[in-house]
């Protein structure tokens, strides 16, 4: 077929394609063929396509100007497996949810401000609402700047995203059961969405540290098999159903931090480790050190206040999220500083 407009960008740590809606078939079929045709799946190295080989830089922005009253654009997430022929919009991305507002604004789909342009972004996989502040002097897009996050080298443009009513965006629930703590398999976990469908573990309950790099992680078969075994449990718990086939819930492992943040934790996603950390998979982690009882509340160092400034410490560094709480201790609010920048803008070829 004929080249397709698309933008590649870097969206907080995670890389992928930006597409128009229009650009892409309607047709969901010939849209996911299509999309696993430019990554080069299913293939581990993803060598004829544009993917990474990594579930990190295999990822694709569908964008749309939005008929929604207050949201500017409506952005679909999709997951494109590596080595499986498999696009799922199962879950959100809230990495690359950093570049959503830098692209729409470059497309024409929000007129720039002079000196920054905020985005209100409807996210279709969850129904939720972020809006990112988009520096833009004297109208156009800034992505050089001082800000810098962990797992990105060098510094860009700060892109700060602030969510409003996440909590079960998934799940129906930021308590799928109820509960803060349930046991599957003789181990105490928190199953929690706030933004992120997330089982939340303590590392040690597993057999590994939660201090461990991800090549170690990787290469231990018997945690991984546990932890898999968790998971397909913890699905239909999490109004998810069969999870065999989908990559929520995250499987979250931690332990106490030891870097100056609220938790250490290492992330499956939910098969390979992450390098990081995924924005919502950080902000639900965090909320979960909030819940009493939970594995998380009895590692966590958490700050007194309303509004908390909590650090996921992970592989390559530290994510700073806000959590703000109403009067009742229920978090109502979460916030996050990204980064984004465009990488290559013209047509690619299925």
């Amino acid at each position: 077929m004929s080249g397709v407009r698309c933008m590649w960008m870097r969206g907080g740590t995670s890389k992928g394609g930006y597409f128009l809606a229009d650009d892409l078939p309607s047709d969901t079929a010939a849209r996911d063929a299509f999309l696993l045709r430019v990554m080069g799946s299913p293939d581990p190295r993803q060598i004829d396509g544009m993917g990474g080989a990594d579930p990190l830089t295999s990822k694709v922005a569908v964008v749309r100007k939005s008929a929604r009253a207050g949201v500017d654009v409506d952005y679909l997430f999709l997951q494109v497996f590596v080595d499986q022929a498999i696009v799922t919009d199962a879950q959100n991305c809230g990495n690359i949810l950093a570049g959503i507002g830098p692209f729409a604004i470059e497309r024409g789909l929000v007129a720039a401000q002079d000196g920054e342009t905020r985005v209100a972004i409807f996210m279709e996989n969850t129904g939720q609402v972020a809006v990112a502040t988009v520096q833009t002097p004297d109208g156009v897009v800034r992505y050089d700047g001082d800000a810098s996050i962990s797992g990105v080298p060098g510094t860009a443009a700060p892109i700060p995203l602030a969510f409003r009513d996440t909590a079960g965006s998934s799940c129906g629930a930021l308590l799928p059961t109820g509960n803060g703590v349930d046991e599957i398999d003789g181990v105490k976990v928190t199953l929690i969405d706030n933004g992120m469908p997330c089982v939340v573990i303590a590392a040690t309950d597993v057999g590994v540290t939660g201090y461990e790099d991800r090549d170690t992680l990787d290469a231990d078969d018997a945690m991984k098999a546990k932890v898999e075994a968790i998971r397909l449990k913890a699905g239909p718990l999490m109004n998810l159903g069969d999870v065999s086939d989908k990559s929520v819930p995250k499987m979250m492992l931690i332990a106490a931090p030891r870097d100056g943040g609220a938790i250490a934790v290492r992330s499956l996603i939910p098969h390979r480790v992450h390098a990081s950390i995924g924005v919502l998979g950080a902000v639900s982690v965090a909320t979960a050190c909030l819940i009493e009882g939970s594995p998380a509340a009895a590692l966590a160092v958490v700050p007194e206040g309303r509004s908390l400034t909590l650090g996921v410490e992970h592989p390559t560094g530290v994510t700073e999220c806000v959590v703000t709480l109403d009067e009742a201790g229920a978090p109502v609010e979460a916030g996050m500083l990204r980064t984004a920048r465009k990488l290559m803008d013209g047509e690619v070829f299925a």
